[in-house]
C-alpha cells in the first residue's frame, strides 16, 4: 500500500460523505493493496457482527448476523490484533459458504485472512478477505498487511468521531455513552426505498416527546419500529412498557392500564401499579389501539391530556411522564366515521404518523430478510450451512406475502426442517421451490435485467424528448419493482397519483408483457 493510497483514504475521511461511503473506499484501497475476490467489513452489535460494506458477496448478505461463537473463523479474527490467515486446507467452517458472488455460488478452494478492529481498545469489528485461488496470499508481505491494518483503524476511528461530532451538534447537547450502548442485533433488515423512508421518520421523531401512531398491515414489524424509537430516544435507559390492546378483557382493561387498589373489585387481593405507571419515566407501547374499548377510550384521553392516573378504587391521582407509541393494523380514521373510536383521541394518538410499508412493496428486501432468517435457524436447527436456491430466490421475490415479515419468517423455518429431512447428509443445505410451498402471486420475471434507457433522437423537440426519457424511466423502474406502482413512486421519488397520470398519458404498460 502506497503512500499515495494513504493520503487519497485519509483525505477522504474529512469530506462530506457518508460513513458507508468512506467505508466502501476502504475497502476498496485495501483491495487494490491486497488483491482478493471478495472483502467484508463486520461491526460488532450486541452478541453478532454485523455485515456493514461488502464487496465480491451477494447483496442478500446484508441480512446475515453472524452471532459471536458461532463462528470459528470471526472468533479468532476478532480475539487477535495480528493478521489471521486460514489456507485452503483449513478445516473449519467459513461463513461465506454460498453466499460468494460467482456463478455457481460455491466458494471452492479459497484462501482467507482476517483483521480485527479495536477503537480505544475495545472490539469493533472485523475486516474479512477471501481469495478463490489457494495461496493468494502467500506473497502478502507483513508490510502491507500492517499498512492495512493501519489504515483499517484510522479510517474508522475518524469515522466512529465524525459520527459523534454530528450527533452532538445536530441534539445540541453531550453524546456519550448513548452513541455506544449494546442494543443487540437489529431486525430491521433491508436498504429499499420504502424502508429508507421509513426509517428517516422513525430517525426524525425518535429524540422526540411527541406521539407516535404506527400504522400498517399485520406483521411488519410494528413493535421492532416502537423499540428503535424508545432506543434512539432520551428515554432509551429508561423502561419500555408494552400492551397488547386486543389481548385485554374488556373487565381488565382498566386495572391493567391504570392500576388498581387491594379490593378494587372481586380477585383484586392486592393493589397494582398499572402499566402507566410501569412505564414512568420510559415509554409505554399501546399495541392493537384500536381494539381498546369506547368506554376505556375517554380515561386514556384525559391521561394523555393531563399526564395523572387514578387507580380503580383510589381517590388519588399520580402524575407520570410516559411517552406514547400506539400502533394499529386498523384504519382509524375510517373507524372514527364508523363511530368506533374517538375522534379526539385518534388526534391525540397520530401527533406523528408513520405507515409502515408491506413487505411486497419492499422489493429485494425479502431476500435480504431471508438470509437473516436462515443464519438464525441453521443453528436452531444444527444446520451447518443453509442456503436459498435460484429458483427459491424468485419464488419469494414474486409472492405477495399478506402476513409480510411474519409470515416470511415461519415460511423460512418450515422450509429449514422440509429441506434438512430431504438432505440429511449435506453439509449445506438448499431450500428449493418446492420446500417452501407457495405460489408466486405474480409472474415469474427472467433474471435479464431491463434494457437501459436509450439516446434520445436530436431531431425531437424539448417536449418530446423529455416524453421520451420519461417513458423510458418509468417503465425501466416499473419492471425492477416488478411492476408496483406504489414501490415505484417511492423510488422516483413522486407522488402515487402523479406518477399514475403520467403512465396514463405516456401508454406505459403496467404489467408485463406476455
Amino acid at each position: 500500500m502506497t503512500i499515495e493510497t494513504y493520503i487519497d483514504v485519509i483525505e477522504d475521511i474529512t469530506r462530506d460523505i457518508s460513513s458507508t461511503e468512506r467505508y466502501q473506499r476502504l475497502l476498496t484501497a485495501i483491495q487494490t493493496a491486497i488483491p482478493c475476490d471478495a472483502i467484508a467489513l463486520l461491526k460488532i452489535s450486541g452478541a453478532y457482527l454485523e455485515p456493514v460494506v461488502f464487496k465480491g458477496l451477494n447483496p442478500e448478505t446484508q441480512g446475515r448476523r453472524f452471532k459471536l461463537g458461532q463462528h470459528p473463523r470471526l472468533d479468532r479474527i476478532l480475539n487477535s490484533r495480528q493478521v489471521v490467515r486460514f489456507d485452503s486446507h483449513a478445516d473449519i467452517p467459513d461463513p461465506y459458504d454460498g453466499l460468494v458472488n460467482t456463478p455457481d455460488g460455491d466458494l471452492h478452494v479459497h484462501d482467507c485472512m482476517g483483521i480485527s478492529i479495536y477503537i480505544d481498545e475495545q472490539p469493533w469489528g472485523v475486516i474479512t478477505l477471501d481469495a478463490m485461488r489457494p495461496g493468494q496470499f502467500d506473497d502478502v508481505a507483513p508490510a502491507q498487511q500492517h499498512a492495512a491494518i493501519t489504515l483499517t483503524r484510522a479510517v474508522i476511528t475518524a469515522a466512529q468521531r465524525i459520527a459523534l461530532l454530528e450527533r452532538q451538534v445536530s441534539h445540541g447537547h453531550e453524546v456519550t455513552a448513548e452513541l455506544n450502548r449494546e442494543q443487540g442485533p437489529t431486525d430491521i433488515v433491508g436498504n429499499s426505498a420504502a424502508l429508507g423512508q421509513l426509517l428517516k421518520d422513525v430517525d426524525t421523531v425518535a429524540g422526540t416527546p411527541l406521539t407516535v401512531l404506527l400504522q400498517g398491515e399485520t406483521g411488519v414489524g410494528k413493535e421492532m419500529i416502537a423499540r428503535r424509537l424508545h432506543l434512539q430516544s432520551t428515554r432509551f435507559d429508561q423502561p419500555l412498557v408494552q400492551l397488547n390492546c386486543a389481548a385485554l378483557p374488556e373487565t381488565l382493561a382498566e386495572a391493567e392500564l391504570f392500576g388498581h387498589t387491594q379490593g378494587a373489585f372481586t380477585g383484586a387481593t392486592q393493589a397494582r401499579s398499572g402499566r402507566f405507571e410501569l412505564a414512568d419515566g420510559g415509554t409505554l407501547f399501546l399495541d392493537e389501539i384500536g381494539e381498546i374499548p369506547l368506554p376505556l377510550q375517554a380515561k386514556l384521553l384525559r391521561v394523555l391530556q393531563e399526564g395523572e392516573v387514578q387507580r380503580m378504587g383510589s381517590d388519588h391521582t399520580k402524575r407520570v411522564d410516559v411517552r406514547i407509541i400506539a400502533a394499529t393494523n386498523r384504519n382509524l380514521s375510517d373507524e372514527v366515521k364508523a363511530g368506533r373510536f374517538r375522534a379526539d383521541l385518534y388526534h391525540r394518538l397520530s401527533v406523528f404518523p408513520i405507515t409502515i410499508p408491506p413487505l411486497r412493496e419492499r422489493g429485494s428486501d425479502v431476500l435480504q430478510l431471508a438470509e437473516h432468517f436462515l443464519e438464525r435457524d441453521q443453528y436452531r436447527l444444527n444446520i451447518q450451512k443453509l442456503l436459498l436456491t435460484a429458483k427459491a430466490k424468485q419464488l419469494l421475490l414474486h409472492y405477495r406475502w399478506p402476513g409480510n415479515v411474519r409470515e416470511l419468517k415461519h415460511l423460512i423455518s418450515r422450509a429449514a426442517l422440509k429441506a434438512r429431512s430431504q438432505q440429511q447428509q449435506q453439509k449445506m443445505v438448499h431450500i428449493t421451490p418446492a420446500n417452501l410451498g407457495i405460489e408466486p402471486s405474480q409472474p415469474v420475471l427472467t433474471e435479464t435485467p431491463p434494457p437501459p434507457i436509450a439516446e434520445v433522437p436530436s431531431h425531437l423537440s424539448l417536449k418530446d424528448a423529455l416524453d421520451s426519457f420519461q417513458q423510458q424511466l418509468i417503465a425501466r423502474t416499473l419492471a425492477e419493482h416488478h411492476y408496483n406502482v406504489a414501490a415505484t413512486a417511492r423510488a422516483l421519488k413522486v407522488d402515487r397519483s402523479n406518477l399514475l397520470r403520467l403512465i396514463k398519458r405516456l401508454d406505459i404498460p403496467r404489467r408485463q408483457q406476455p
